[in-house]
């Protein structure tokens, strides 16, 4: 079991690169009221795993293979942080909702620098946290 923690506290060794989320809508993403929520990312980390192990629940219908355009974020700072959108992101993208030049798949941006990133959250990203039927 001891090897067990030692990679765990390798893994938590490398969450090196600050990553901020502003949600537009934190009720549907996370439960909370809380509009911000910062952690810590490693290198080669994608945003999407990056958001779903802070507790916020970016939706991704296809399991972020780049197959749909659900997890549509914002990159507001740190674009030169994150890795160069490729062909089939950039061809996902252009059917989100909302289209800007900061869009990107969540999935599909990972950490290659040092940091900081801010990542915006749209209002309409919020269909993860199922309503429960009565």
């Amino acid at each position: 079991m001891a090897h067990d923690h030692d990679k765990t506290a390798d893994q938590q060794a490398s969450k090196c690169v600050p990553v901020k989320f502003i949600l537009e809508d934190p009720e549907a993403l996370t439960g909370s009221e809380q509009p911000e929520v910062e952690t810590m990312a490693a290198p080669g980390d994608a945003l999407l795993d990056v958001a779903l192990f802070a507790g916020i629940h970016i939706e991704h219908a296809c399991g972020g293979v780049c197959a749909c355009s659900t997890c549509h974020i914002y990159v507001e700072e740190g674009m030169d942080q994150v890795s160069e959108a490729e062909e089939d992101e950039e061809d996902r993208v252009e059917e989100a909702p909302g289209l800007q030049r900061n869009s990107r798949l969540a999935c599909q941006c990972e950490i290659v620098g040092n940091g900081p990133v801010v990542v915006r959250v749209p209002a309409w990203n919020r269909n993860a946290v199922k309503e429960v039927p009565h």
